[in-house]
C-alpha cells in the first residue's frame, strides 16, 4: 500500500483536480431558461488507508429565480413543489455560494488546482452549474468549465450498468427509491460509486504522480 499522504494523493491522483460530486434537480431541461431547485456536493479525500470516500456533504434547496420556466413534467417526475414552505429554498446566488466555497476552500486543502465536476451523465449538472453561475455573476466558479468524470460510463466499463440505481445495486450498494430523485441522496450514491469504481482500480493498477499542472 503507498505511503503517500492522503492530501498528496489526492493532489496527484486526478492530474490535480479534485473531484467533486454534483447532482442537480431542476424544472425542466435548458439550463438558461428552467429553474435549478435542488443542488448538492459531495466532497471527496483518500483515507490513511488510501480508500477514496466521501467526507461531507453540501446540499440547498434553490429558489427558482425570476422569470425561471418549471416545466410540470419535471415536476411530476421529481416530486418538488418549488413552492412549498417547508423547502426552506435559498435565492440562487446565496445557495451556489454555500455549495462553492466548501469547495473551494476543499480545493485550498487538498493542493489540487481547481475542482472537477463528477456525476452521472454529468454535462446536464454542468451546464446547470454554469448557467447559474453565469446568471449570477459568480466570476470564482470552482468547477472546470468544461470537463467532468461520468459514472454513467465508468459503471458501464465497470459494472455493465449505465442506469445510476441500477449500477449502484450491481456494485454492491443499497439503493431506497423512496428517496431517489433529490439532489443529496443522488449525489451520495453518485459518490459512493464513484469511491468504488475507483478505490477498485487503484487496487489492481498502479498510478503514477502528476508533478504537471494542468493547463486546461
Amino acid at each position: 500500500m503507498s505511503q503517500e499522504r492522503p492530501l498528496a494523493k489526492l493532489a496527484s491522483r486526478f492530474r490535480g483536480f479534485l473531484p467533486v460530486v454534483i447532482d442537480v434537480e431542476t424544472g425542466g431541461f435548458n439550463p438558461k431558461r428552467d429553474a435549478l431547485l435542488e443542488i448538492a456536493a459531495v466532497i471527496l479525500n483518500y483515507g490513511e488507508d488510501g480508500q477514496l470516500r466521501p467526507v461531507a456533504t453540501h446540499a440547498c434547496h434553490v429558489e427558482p429565480f425570476p422569470g425561471a420556466n418549471l416545466d410540470e413534467k419535471s415536476l411530476e417526475f421529481t416530486g418538488i413543489d418549488p413552492y412549498h414552505p417547508f423547502r426552506f429554498a435559498k435565492p440562487e446566488h446565496e445557495a451556489l455560494q454555500l455549495i462553492f466555497q466548501p469547495v473551494r476552500k476543499a480545493v485550498k486543502d487538498s493542493a489540487c488546482t481547481r475542482a472537477i465536476l463528477v456525476g452521472h451523465n454529468p454535462t446536464f449538472d454542468l451546464n446547470f452549474v454554469n448557467a447559474a453561475a453565469d446568471r449570477n455573476k459568480i466570476k470564482r466558479n470552482p468547477f472546470h468549465p468544461f470537463s467532468s468524470f461520468d459514472t454513467a460510463t465508468l459503471a458501464g466499463l465497470a459494472f455493465g450498468q449505465t442506469v445510476l440505481a441500477r449500477a449502484a445495486i450491481a456494485a454492491g450498494m443499497e439503493w431506497d427509491q423512496a428517496q431517489a430523485h433529490s439532489a443529496k441522496y443522488d449525489a451520495e450514491r453518485t459518490a459512493e460509486l464513484f469511491c468504488t469504481i475507483v478505490n477498485r482500480w487503484d487496487a489492481v493498477n498502479s498510478i503514477p504522480a502528476v508533478d504537471a499542472v494542468p493547463t486546461d
